[in-house]
């Protein structure tokens, strides 16, 4: 039984010693699980979200991405185009109508003289301050564009954050799975190695290979979900092709707390989605005004001199032709004018609605996965810890085998995980929220 005792204690050392070590995410110390059953303090597993922070110069930052971002992502200069169209279009409304000029004959060939021959040069002359409304409507639709600029650069900063974070929270889980892989290797050895000596049946044999081969399963998936949030992070910032870099932001500093009251009221003061739809009563109103300005016509001005070949004389013509609003007095187009003006208000309402509504889905998300973050860090994990520390002691003194001391891991293997899950869905939540629920960052602007 001594000889029993000493074998297993040096299979155990054998295991913890050899263990991998974790990546986590950017606090200070790694992510780790640990099979070492020498004493309590050197068994005891760090924070699962603290991570020493990375010395190579080519970690990137979120603020980074953002930059590229900038100007890399094609929905921003799309956004900043249909603003110059717009300016373009603002000053040509305004512009006033060109002048004619023209030639005029009359009486060609009577009596065998060249009859009158003469220049004209004509001018609609606009009234009623049209073109300085023209181009007040259309500022308000560039008015309503450079919002809708300032939405898309919120889109894409919102969604280069939380792909960075799904990015940063799949790299911890591919840590936390390569150690447990690490361990079931161990494990199955130290199976194995107990198995010849007749200590243990095949049955642990056996259990130890399914518990190492399910973790190579979770492993290879975890750097599956890796590889696509780092894809799906370079496709927003707009470089495909970029490598994956590690992440130097971390998950656990600084996580601001929200609350219900100013999250509304900062909303619906800052959203540039309803202050776009502000504009858009704006411009319905000078489109109003200008179908008003509609009722009054445009007159043509002309002036024609003529040289009559017959009596040898020159000779000049003035026109003035205004038309007679009789049928059309501009009536269809005020009255749409009109009931535009009602959907532009209306539409004020309903995005200041919708936005609560969806403030009401985001925060209900960001209070769950606050109070699970809370759960985890102050009970949870802190508990599977110090289960794992009792089990690893047992061990060593022969109250528990070697399938109870796998369980236990694993246990805290899972709590480790659904604790970056939770933080996951913190991060998500809070960007969206922060970000005036702003989302698609490779969504066609105004789409």
């Amino acid at each position: 039984m001594y000889r029993y005792f000493t074998f297993v204690i040096a299979v155990l050392f054998s295991v913890a010693y050899s263990v991998p070590r974790a990546c986590g995410n950017t606090d200070g110390s790694t992510i780790r699980l640990t099979a070492d059953v020498q004493s309590p303090s050197n068994t005891r597993p760090d924070h699962p979200t603290e991570r020493i922070p990375p010395s190579d110069s080519s970690v990137l930052r979120i603020v980074d991405l953002e930059s590229i971002a900038m100007s890399k992502n094609p929905t921003i200069a799309q956004a900043v185009r249909r603003v110059n169209a717009l300016q373009g279009k603002c000053l040509q409304v305004g512009l006033y109508p060109n002048p004619i000029i023209g030639y005029q004959g009359e009486e060609i060939g009577d009596e065998g003289a060249a009859g009158q021959q003469g220049m004209f040069v004509g001018q609609e002359v606009v009234t009623a301050g049209k073109l300085k409304l023209n181009r007040t409507v259309v500022s308000h639709e560039i008015e309503q564009a450079r919002r809708e600029l300032e939405m898309q650069r919120l889109r894409v900063i919102n969604s280069v954050r939380c792909r960075a974070y799904e990015a940063i929270v799949a790299q911890c889980t591919v840590d936390l799975n390569e150690q447990l892989v690490a361990i079931g290797e161990k494990g199955v050895n130290a199976a194995e190695t107990l198995r010849q000596a007749k200590e243990v049946s095949q049955v642990d044999v056996l259990q130890a290979r399914v518990e190492a081969n399910s973790a190579k399963l979770a492993l290879s998936n975890a750097r599956n979900d890796y590889n696509a949030a780092w894809q799906r992070l370079a496709v927003v910032v707009g470089v495909p092709d970029m490598k994956p870099t590690p992440l130097a932001d971390d998950l656990t500093a600084h996580v601001p707390e929200l609350s219900w009251r100013d999250t509304v009221v900062r909303l619906l003061e800052e959203s540039p989605e309803l202050a776009k739809a502000q504009s858009g009563v704006e411009r319905a109103n000078c489109m109003l005004a200008r179908a008003i300005a509609g009722r009054r016509p445009n007159f043509d001005v002309e002036a024609a001199v003529r040289y009559n070949n017959l009596s040898e004389s020159t000779t000049a013509t003035v026109g003035i032709g205004v038309p007679l609003q009789i049928f059309d007095r501009n009536q269809g187009n005020i009255c749409r004018a009109q009931a535009e003006l009602s959907v532009a208000r209306r539409e004020v309402d309903r995005i200041e609605l919708i936005l609560q509504d969806k403030l009401a889905i985001a925060f209900k998300r960001y209070a769950d996965a606050r109070d699970q973050t809370k759960q985890y860090k102050t009970q949870i994990l802190p508990d599977a810890e110090h289960s794992l520390s009792l089990v690893q002691k047992g061990y060593q003194e022969g109250e528990f085998g070697y399938l109870e001391l796998l369980t236990t891991q694993r246990t805290y293997f899972h709590a480790s995980l659904a604790y970056l899950k939770s933080l996951r869905e913190l991060w998500l939540s809070t960007v969206e929220i922060q970000g005036l629920l702003l989302t698609g960052g490779l969504d066609s602007p105004g789409a």
